[in-house]
C-alpha cells in the first residue's frame, strides 16, 4: 500500500520553487528535503496542494500570483540605520543592492532574511522583508520520495 500525504505527515521530497525570474529553491541537484507538514517550512498554499499526493509522485503545479506567498506588502520595505546594522553584525560589512541579508529575530533565537533594495550614502539600507515570490505566480515542482 502506498502512503498518502496527510496534514502533519513527515515527508522526504525533492522540490523546486520558481517565480518569473527563475528558481528560488531547488533541491533536485542535491540532498532531498525532510519536513513536517504544518510546521511552516512550506507556505500553506503549497502544503494544501501536497495533501492527498502519494509516495513516488512527481508533478509540477502552477500556483496563481499572490497565492503561494501572499501579495507584496509595501509596509515590509523599510529603512534600517547603519548603526543598527553595526549593532547586529560586522561594522565593516559592505552591502549591495539585490543582496540577501540575514538579520536576527528580536528574541535573538533565529534569523530572517531581507533583500537590499537601496543603500544610502550614510550606510542605511532599504530592506525588503517580503518573501522573494510574494505577489508572483509560482511554479512548484515536487517529487515525493517518502511519507511517514
Amino acid at each position: 500500500m502506498t502512503a498518502t500525504i496527510e496534514p502533519g505527515s513527515f515527508l522526504t521530497l525533492h522540490y523546486r520553487l520558481a517565480g518569473p525570474q527563475g528558481d528560488v529553491i531547488n533541491t533536485f541537484e542535491g540532498k532531498p528535503a525532510t519536513l513536517s507538514l504544518g510546521t511552516g517550512e512550506l507556505s500553506p498554499a503549497v502544503e494544501e496542494r501536497l495533501i492527498g499526493m502519494e509516495e513516488g509522485v512527481r508533478t509540477t503545479l502552477e500556483i496563481p500570483a499572490g497565492e503561494a506567498f501572499g501579495e507584496r506588502n509595501p509596509d515590509m520595505v523599510q529603512w534600517l540605520a547603519r548603526k543598527e546594522l553595526n549593532d547586529m553584525g560586522d561594522p565593516l560589512e559592505k552591502y549591495a543592492v539585490g543582496e540577501v541579508v540575514q538579520l536576527p529575530t528580536p528574541d535573538g533565537q533565529g534569523q530572517f532574511a531581507a533583500v537590499v533594495r537601496a543603500v544610502r550614502e550614510d550606510g542605511a539600507l532599504q530592506l525588503d522583508f517580503n518573501h522573494p515570490l510574494a505577489g508572483q505566480a509560482v511554479t512548484f515542482e515536487v517529487h515525493v520520495i517518502g511519507v511517514l
